[in-house]
């Protein structure tokens, strides 16, 4: 993630990426809705303050770096613009210790946002034991319903792999400890599977109960799906998927169950067709709502109540 100071001294580097492991400035995939009432649907909803026929569509983001740099100035109007677009939830994450920090002061000022802290792979190299100790001081708050994000990329190795893997362990242990979602990043090589697989090794360390977990920005086969899936992971859907390579994407939407999909922005990366490129916000995650609609055949307004029930039951609200 972008950003100076004490969020990180990595932002040259990502100037043109995003933590999710996409190029800013992608060719983006076509995506036939699959139904006529589908793609008649979807013409209602391009960004946002839409609603569809008579009744809104629920709407959560379960995932936006509302402290992003880009965000600075007019982060209010960017949630006023999300509020109007029918978002009821937002799920700030962390990515490293000063990002963490940032998230809770956002909480702090907006009852609405819920945060998350931890520390992506990318800074796994670069916590020390006293800023661990602070994130797990803030894993407690009340206002942090998940730790992360935190994982794996062996896409753009900016932390070696060792410390990688050493990083996603004590991070899924404090998920643990608090009882909270870990949420994951995960990244391979083009072509491979190597961190979907190791992944998936680091949670059957835990054998029979593993970490809650929201694997975040899917991407992937099915068969990784469902071997998230059969660990009891909760998968959230982004921007990432109208993008070319990224067509396995429908696939999964079809076989999530009901109760186990979300939907997120990765704010201000990961821009769905018809948001402006460079700054994705918030208020257009419904544009990737419709998409998950239209993949399972089902009406957006009950995959909205869905959304709204599963980000809840998540992250624990009442």
């Amino acid at each position: 993630m972008p950003g100076r100071t004490a969020r990180t001294a990595m932002a040259g580097r990502r100037s043109a990426t995003s933590l999710s492991g996409a190029r800013t400035r992608p060719s983006r995939a076509r995506w036939p809705p699959r139904s006529p009432s589908s793609r008649a649907s979807m013409s209602n909803l391009r960004g946002p303050d839409r609603q569809t026929g008579e009744d809104p569509v629920r709407l959560v983001d379960s995932h936006g770096h509302l402290q992003a740099d880009r965000f600075d100035g007019d982060v209010d109007a960017v949630l006023a613009a999300a509020r109007a677009a029918g978002v009821e939830r937002i799920l700030v994450p962390g990515w490293n210790l000063g990002s963490s920090a940032r998230a809770l002061e956002l909480v702090e000022r907006h009852a609405w946002l819920d945060a998350a802290v931890g520390i992506h792979p990318h800074d796994a190299a670069r916590i020390d034991d006293a800023g661990w100790t602070r994130i797990v001081g803030w894993s407690g708050d009340p206002r942090v319903v998940a730790i992360g994000e935190t994982g794996l990329d062996y896409d753009r190795v900016f932390s070696p792999i060792d410390d990688q893997l050493a990083n996603l362990r004590r991070n899924l242990e404090l998920a643990v400890d608090t009882g909270k979602p870990a949420i994951l990043h995960c990244r391979s090589r083009a072509g491979a599977r190597d961190a979907q697989d190791a992944l998936l090794a680091e949670l059957g360390r835990f054998g029979g109960d593993p970490p809650r977990t929201i694997v975040h920005s899917f991407s992937g086969p099915v068969d990784y799906a469902r071997a998230m899936l059969d660990l009891g992971a909760v998968i959230s859907f982004s921007g990432l998927v109208f993008r070319r390579g990224e067509e396995a994407s429908a696939d999964v939407a079809r076989i999530v169950p009901a109760d186990r999909f979300l939907v997120e922005t990765d704010s201000p990366f990961l821009s769905p067709p018809g948001a402006p490129r460079g700054r994705n916000e918030p208020a257009w995650v419904g544009i990737t709502a419709r998409w998950l609609a239209a993949c399972r055949d089902e009406p957006v307004v009950e995959i909205g109540h869905r959304l709204v029930a599963t980000y809840d039951r998540v992250t624990g609200r009442p």
